[in-house]
């Protein structure tokens, strides 16, 4: 497999980074994952947006002309790597680049951003979005600028770890009693027909899939009110589920050993999801 390194491609088991690059030392980077369908790119303008975002949170100095460099950069990837065909998934990654001596301030003067991309294949779990899965409730430690897609994500790592060893798929993140998000994806919550999430703030990753499903919601007229839930109405709803890039939209039925709901997936989460397999597929 080729992947892209700041200018060159190169085979990904020789492509390296300095010991004094900033994501490696401090995880002073930011990164998306885009997924695409045989060469059809999914939300990729929203990807490249959001990097900018995080690139401004971050303070990161990365030119415009760059950034309008990935989208070519990314295209070329799969076509090295034989990814244009069937599903697969690109990933970039932007540090503040290698600066010695290690140092908590900013370089100065500032040193070029480190730029990576990979693609992979993508086989999408569709067997769990007709189930549905389950999950535990954790402590949501994370810091409190989650809307920033940074590469700090041990607390999400560890919240995951929790939930393998605890022998089920996922984690429920709850934080000050209310619901925010899993490790990995965004959650929305169904009650008497009506979506619930919680507002796009510090507190949460805004994902490219969760404005899709906003969308999909205000196209089919399904109510969604974006305020969070409560810990303590988390058994009296109807339906809960996760939406994210790799996670697509998938039903949640148990969490800490007890029935969402039915225990089955529900009538709204199935129109989420015909809505967006027809986005994702045949946009």
């Amino acid at each position: 497999m080729k992947v892209y390194l700041n200018g060159d491609y190169h085979d990904h088991d020789k492509a390296a980074v300095s010991v004094a690059d900033r994501g490696f030392v401090f995880g002073d980077g930011v990164y998306e994952v885009t997924r695409v369908v045989d060469g059809r790119f999914f939300g990729e303008q929203g990807h490249l947006n959001r990097l900018r975002e995080g690139l401004q949170g971050l303070k990161i100095n990365m030119p415009e002309e760059e950034i309008e460099k990935i989208p070519q950069i990314s295209r070329d990837l799969l076509k090295k790597n034989g990814h244009t065909k069937g599903e697969a998934t690109v990933y970039l990654q932007v540090t503040r680049g290698a600066a010695f001596p290690r140092t908590h301030q900013f370089p100065d003067p500032p040193v070029k951003p480190t730029l990576f991309l990979s693609t992979g294949p993508f086989t999408a779990h569709k067997d769990l979005h007709e189930s549905g899965v389950d999950a535990i409730t954790v402590p949501d430690v994370r810091w409190s600028r989650c809307n920033l897609k940074t590469v700090n994500l041990l607390p999400n790592t560890l919240a995951k770890e929790q939930a393998h060893a605890a022998g089920v798929n996922s984690a429920v993140m709850i934080r000050d009693g209310v619901i925010t998000e899993s490790p990995n994806a965004n959650i929305f919550c169904v009650k008497d027909g009506t979506l619930f999430t919680y507002p796009a703030s510090n507190y949460i990753l805004n994902g490219i899939t969760r404005r899709t499903v906003i969308q999909i919601a205000m196209d089919a007229a399904i109510p969604l009110i974006e305020e969070p839930v409560r810990m303590d109405d988390l058994f009296e709803l109807d339906e809960l589920f996760f939406s994210g890039t790799t996670t697509d939209i998938q039903p949640v039925t148990e969490i800490d050993g007890r029935p969402i709901g039915s225990g089955k997936p529900g009538a709204v989460v199935r129109k989420i999801q015909e809505g967006y397999r027809e986005l994702l597929y045949n946009g």
